[in-house]
């Protein structure tokens, strides 16, 4: 039946191409605004008039890139006029439009009022978040407090934006997001993304997406699409920024960088690099209480990590103009990082409120990781009636090294040795391979509607190994309960149909994606011949539809559903016993299945300002929080994922931007939930629902033309998390930046954190398990940050790369 299902969606897939060619061309006139300084003069109004009487026809505002188009033309003259606050309105044409032509006018400068100079100095500073239908924006180059930071760090301090305990981002409710670079999944999951996006510093960021609602075209996920875009330059000739940032927490951070750009005739070479040096620390504490045989034993640990991390993070690319309507181009990114810890881990033991022992644990990990990823891809217009392809070819490399050797040592409460250490030693190799195609195409099918289809396959192969074991003689021996290899091979068949249409006052987006999976897992024990092989097959369907309706020019009303899927990450499949001490242990789960999302929203935008959206998910095989498995016995403790139940959530989000005075401007966000999990019955009565709310604000000040200061804070409400009960977070940030160098360089000064509130602190009381946790990293952090932009400031910028394996990467933890 999925065969069937997969040829009937495929063969509905081929007909699309077919019956798209058969439409009617359509005439189009394209161009593009730009200011006296060569910068792209994004909220222009572009109007188009008819010639013979200059009556009104159309009228669009300029992107953000200065680009306006105008499609469906009947065959006539007609004259474009521009005009922008602040500057004088220009007329250009007239241009004779014959059936199915594209024309792209020349270039469009706007001159600066003389009367009005000083007003386009207050409104040019373009707000750091913006709503747009289906996301927010969030300019991270025109915020002060983002500066230094790095895209973790950003990302956990957004709008809406949610970290789990394992530091996975979401949004939409609780729902784990899908993360990509410039529209290209990083393949990679877990600790491995967690250290790629701290790796990325906002050096290398123009903005981020949030996509609530992404369309078919994009890989499935429940949790909506949060996008990193990387700078590029923007214009002809050469130009670049570097910058360099100093910080102090408990110890050092310092980052320095440069992103470059050069466009000679059709060739544009494009790249970046930084590198990043810091020291800091993490502090977990966790008190685990156990009744065993009417006796209570509190199993208290203090751990404190050091953390040493050096980082190369850089690209090099290159896109080369065959004709007007063909580019092919090719890319090269990395981050090479390594990780020193040193680690203290106390454990207490007592039973009955009488210490009992405790033993202490020592130790170094070195870890280092490279990341490489290549890419090369082809675009073109077919025709002129806008049809185009692109191809893209993608191959990724994740290798890691991690050695840990520990030194228990074992204390009676007079501080006493009661027993020789235990010396362990930890190695996890890993190595991942990833290859990723995909074919992309677009057909307009009249002036207001277009298809989009495209096919993609992605193999992934991740070779794990885990050797632990004590020292024994001077000689360290593998313990086979503790000790494999997993070999973890997945491919993912995927094809997707997109229909978009404006038909007078409604725009519809509507498609399905259809993505078909292959897993096995193959797990070695110690000298073991034979692995144990788990497989995973399955097909599945993925509609989207978005509607929206504009009532009028300033309000536009949303509605969508999708259905989306979130696959495990590689290590929570692997079936390694991870050592955390004597009495603690992470597992993974072969048997763990992908959980599925289902949402519906219906959304309100205000003068594409005010925005409100209430959203409601049921996320089913849900498994993305911690679970227990304690033995009271042997006061073991093993916390692993599995397929736990179902979750609710009930949304409602708001943002807001206002403008005080004309020196002082703000924006208010708030999302607010109730979540419900509920247990399958297999895994209890679990049954609990409570509410989450995220309240943020920014405040800007323009202090003087050249001096700007920011604050910005932060508060969520208690809440839940799987089993565990979350308490309240907040937190303060506060900057300030001055222009100067003929405004070419910029410094800030920021302090993160200012009174050392950010930490997590959960607790699970559920079956037999009463176990609390404090979490701290540091967070005060003081930032210097020099930036300066050398070369011309009016380039046309790189392509925008989509390589299609994000959601691949992601799954490795990079």
């Amino acid at each position: 039946m999925r065969v069937l299902i997969a040829g009937l969606f495929f063969a509905f897939l081929a007909g699309g191409y077919c019956i798209s060619f058969a439409q009617t061309k359509s005439s189009i006139i394209q161009g593009k605004v730009l200011t006296e300084n060569n910068q792209p003069a994004d909220a222009a109004t572009a109007i188009l008039l008819a010639a013979a009487d200059s009556s009104i026809l159309k009228s669009n505002l300029v992107n953000k890139n200065g680009q306006f188009e105008f499609t469906g033309l009947q065959p006539d003259s007609y004259l474009i006029l521009i005009s922008k606050i602040g500057y004088v309105k220009v007329y250009t044409g007239p241009y004779k439009v014959n059936a199915g032509q594209i024309i792209t006018a020349n270039d469009i400068v706007l001159k600066l009022s003389n009367n009005q100079l000083q007003e386009v100095k207050v409104v040019a500073r373009k707000p750091y978040i913006e709503v747009k239908p289906g996301k927010i924006v969030l300019s991270v180059q025109n915020s002060i407090l983002a500066e230094g930071n790095s895209a973790f760090d950003i990302l956990r301090q957004s709008p809406g934006v949610r970290v789990n305990s394992n530091e996975t981002l979401s949004i939409n409710g609780r729902q784990a997001a899908l993360i990509t670079i410039d529209g290209k999944p990083t393949n990679l999951t877990g600790d491995d993304l967690t250290s790629l996006l701290r790796s990325m510093q906002s050096s290398t960021i123009d903005q981020v997406e949030m996509i609530s609602s992404p369309s078919a075209k994009y890989d499935a996920s429940g949790g909506g699409i949060i996008n990193i875009i990387l700078k590029k330059g923007k214009n002809l000739g050469t130009n670049g920024t570097v910058t360099a940032m100093a910080g102090y927490g408990k110890y050092y951070k310092s980052t320095a960088g440069i992103v470059f750009n050069n466009r000679t005739g059709k060739l544009n070479i494009f790249g970046n690099y930084t590198y990043d040096n810091n020291k800091g620390t993490r502090t977990i504490t966790t008190n685990r209480n156990i009744t065993y045989n009417e006796t209570l034993s509190n199993y208290d640990v203090d751990y404190n990590n050091i953390q040493k991390t050096t980082n190369h993070n850089f690209k090099i690319g290159a896109d080369y103009t065959i004709n007007p309507k063909q580019t092919i181009g090719f890319l090269v990114s990395g981050i090479i990082r390594s990780d020193d810890f040193t680690k203290h881990n106390d454990l207490y033991i007592s039973n009955q409120h009488q210490l009992d022992s405790i033993i202490r644990a020592r130790s170094n990990l070195d870890r280092g990781s490279n990341y490489l990823n290549y890419n090369i891809n082809y675009n073109a217009v077919l025709d002129k009636s806008g049809r185009s392809i692109s191809v893209d070819g993608n191959y990724s490399t994740y290798t890691r090294h991690s050695n840990e050797f520990i030194t228990n040592s074992f204390f009676t409460p007079a501080g006493n040795t009661y027993r020789d250490d235990l010396e362990l030693e930890n190695l996890s190799p890993s190595d991942i391979h990833i290859w990723t195609s995909k074919v992309d195409f677009v057909n307009p099918l009249n002036k207001t509607s277009r298809l989009e289809t495209g096919i993609k396959y992605n193999n992934t192969r991740s070779n794990n190994n885990l050797i632990f074991g004590p020292k024994i003689n001077n000689i360290y021996e593998a313990d086979p309960n503790f000790s494999n290899r997993f070999l973890y091979t997945e491919a993912v068949s995927a094809g997707y149909i997109n229909y978009l249409n404006k038909i007078g006052k409604w725009d519809i987006t509507a498609g399905i994606r259809a993505e078909n999976t292959h897993a096995t897992g193959k797990s070695w024990g110690l000298n073991e011949r034979v692995p144990a092989i788990n497989t995973n097959n399955y097909f599945n369907l993925f509609p989207q539809v978005q509607i929206s309706y504009e009532a009028d020019k300033k309000n536009i009303i949303g509605i969508g559903y999708n259905r989306g899927i979130h696959r495990p990450l590689y290590e929570d499949i692997n079936p390694f016993l991870y050592y955390t001490d004597l009495y603690d242990y992470r597992a993974g789960n072969p048997q763990l299945k992908p959980e599925y999302t289902n949402t519906i929203q219906i959304s309100h935008t205000y003068n594409q300002t005010f925005s409100t959206e209430l959203y409601y998910t049921v996320t089913n095989n849900a498994y993305d929080f911690p679970v227990y498995q304690q033995n009271d016995s042997t006061k073991v403790n093993i916390t692993l994922r599995k397929n736990f139940g179902q979750i609710f959530v009930y949304g409602a989000s708001f943002y807001a931007p206002v403008q005080f005075t004309r020196w002082w401007s703000g924006s208010f966000n708030l999302d607010a939930i109730y979540v419900r999990y509920k247990a399958y019955a297999q895994n209890g009565d679990f049954d609990r629902g409570k509410q989450d709310i995220i309240f943020g604000s920014t405040q800007n000040f323009t202090i003087t033309g050249t001096l700007l200061g920011e604050i910005s804070g932060r508060y969520e409400t208690p809440t839940i998390y799987g089993i565990n009960e979350l308490k309240a977070s907040y937190s303060v940030n506060a900057g300030i930046s001055k222009q100067i160098l003929d405004k070419r360089a910029t410094i800030k000064l920021a302090l993160n954190d200012v009174f050392n509130t950010d930490r997590g602190r959960n607790h699970a009381n559920y079956q037999n398990i009463d176990l609390s946790e404090v979490n701290k990293r540091d967070t005060r952090i003081v930032r210097l940050n020099f930036t300066y932009r050398f070369g011309k400031s009016t380039i046309k910028s790189a392509n925008k790369r989509n390589t299609g394996n994000d959601d691949e990467r992601r799954r490795t933890g990079n």
